[in-house]
């Protein structure tokens, strides 16, 4: 199957779970995971109009951005190690995974040393899955007001991780779980401004997700296909 064959097939399911839940099409947006594709194959994606890229290693993005960067947004979803932090700031402009305090504190003084601001998501584990990274739900208050004052965290929203299971509909209670977090973070008006993403839903489970707010959506060889595609 062709690369435009299965981004027609994607933009369909996201139309059909749109119009059953009421969300607007515009409000969800695609990213396309190429951590395992190639830097042509990655040419390809970017050709094809779908402009947002998600990687989760440096090193595996290094001479895709390096190519390509100026033709696309790139968000960083993998894990994020404190001494890689270097390499990743000021190339991606969101990071889905910010789960710890130490890491915040790498990213604020990076940032700040480069005078840019950095669109983060804080991951959290909803599901309480021991082999997940993420904030378990009950520290993300704290968190939320122990990063106050890093002015160079632009913090936009809230990731997360469902289990791999069979039956997709048994992802719905962790969606769910992360945007009744979002909501009760608005709330309090624990954040500078309220956060607007959710960035949830992979290849096994993106309508469940999008059902329950997602607003980033990351999809890998569904969207993108293999290298030997």
């Amino acid at each position: 199957m062709g690369l435009q064959e299965r981004i027609e097939q994607v933009e369909q399911r996201i139309h059909e779970v749109c119009e059953r839940s009421g969300r607007k099409r515009e409000d969800i947006q695609l990213v396309a995971v190429t951590k395992y594709v190639s830097v042509a194959k990655t040419a390809e994606v970017l050709d094809a109009g779908l402009l947002h890229l998600g990687e989760n290693r440096w090193q595996n993005a290094e001479d895709k951005w390096n190519q390509l960067h100026e033709r696309g947004v790139w968000h960083f979803i993998g894990h994020l190690q404190t001494n890689k932090v270097k390499d990743v700031i000021g190339k991606f402009e969101y990071i889905h995974s910010l789960d710890r305090l130490s890491l915040a504190k790498e990213i604020q003084k990076k940032a700040s040393s480069m005078d840019i601001r950095v669109k983060v998501l804080v991951q959290v584990n909803i599901s309480g899955e021991e082999s997940k990274y993420g904030l378990p739900p009950e520290q993300v208050n704290s968190f939320f007001e122990s990063i106050a004052s890093f002015s160079n965290l632009e913090v936009v929203g809230l990731m997360t991780m469902a289990p791999e299971v069979d039956d997709a509909e048994m992802t719905r209670p962790v969606f769910r779980g992360l945007r009744e977090l979002k909501d009760d973070i608005n709330k309090r008006g624990l954040t500078k401004n309220p956060l607007t993403h959710l960035s949830m839903g992979m290849s096994g489970d993106f309508e469940i997700a999008i059902e329950e707010g997602a607003t980033l959506v990351r999809l890998g060889s569904i969207l993108v296909g293999k290298e030997e595609d």
